[in-house]
This record gives structure tokens, C-alpha cells and sequence, in this order.
């Protein structure tokens, strides 16, 4: 039983996106130390693209979505799942001395990732209690 909750698509989907808004307020803090860094180029974290594109599998490319139609049928694992990836921003200069890292854009985007986390462990909490409370129902 536990192993099926840890398994849920909204466990992973929750926790892959909790360790991505971990990597995003790392690398944002990195870019915000830099900020007078000459020659330093802000990272980002991408991660929302590559889930959507994740879920989405096979539109682009013309394939059919599979589809569990029964409970006997073998699960379908999804090998390609979507992580947080960093990607460095060379393609832009702020400053003569080329680094390219807007300390207000830094901290606007330090703020929404916070709300993000926030939100993302909100959600997680309230899965697990409602798994909690599924398991428990009944029981004094």
C-alpha cells in the first residue's frame, strides 16, 4: 500500500517539483551573489517546459498516448521523466563588464519561486494527510 502512494503520479509530480523549486532557489541565489561578478552569466532552472512536455508525450511527435484500460494490465512507466535542468543565459549582456545578472529580475524570481515551493509543499502535505486519513479511516 505504501509503495503504491509513493509510486502516485501526484507524489512524483509534487516532489519532483518541490526538488526543482530547491534547485531554482539555489541557482537564483548563486546569480544574486554574482551579481558584480565581471564576465558571469545568470543561470535558470528549467523545469515546467519539460513537464508539460512530459505529460503532453507524443503530440508532437505523432504517437499515441498510452492508455491502461484495465486493472490487470501492466503498468506503464514513463522512462523519460522530466528534472530540473540549468541552463546558463550567455545570450545577454546587462553591464559593460558582460555580466548579464538584473538584481531586481533576480529577486522578483526569488519571491515567485517561493510561493511556487510554498504552494508545492502545501499540496504535498495535503496529499499525504489525505492518505493518511484513507488508511486510518475506521480505526480509533
Amino acid at each position: 500500500m505504501l509503495e503504491q502512494i509513493m509510486n502516485s503520479a501526484n507524489f512524483d509530480y509534487l516532489s519532483r517539483g518541490l526538488s526543482a523549486a530547491t534547485m531554482r532557489h539555489e541557482v537564483i541565489s548563486n546569480n544574486i551573489a554574482n551579481v558584480n561578478t565581471p564576465n558571469f552569466k545568470r543561470s535558470a532552472v528549467n523545469f515546467e517546459d519539460l513537464l508539460a512536455k512530459e505529460l503532453h508525450l507524443g503530440d508532437e511527435k505523432g504517437r499515441l498516448q498510452l492508455v491502461r484500460t484495465n486493472d490487470r494490465h501492466l503498468p506503464m512507466d514513463v522512462t523519460d521523466k522530466a528534472h530540473a535542468v540549468i541552463e546558463e543565459d550567455g545570450s545577454t549582456t546587462m553591464r559593460v563588464d558582460n555580466n548579464n545578472v538584473d538584481i531586481d529580475i533576480e529577486m522578483a524570481g526569488l519571491a515567485k519561486n517561493q510561493l511556487y515551493y510554498n504552494a508545492m509543499a502545501t499540496q504535498l502535505g495535503g496529499f499525504i494527510n489525505k492518505m493518511k486519513n484513507v488508511i486510518t479511516s475506521g480505526q480509533s
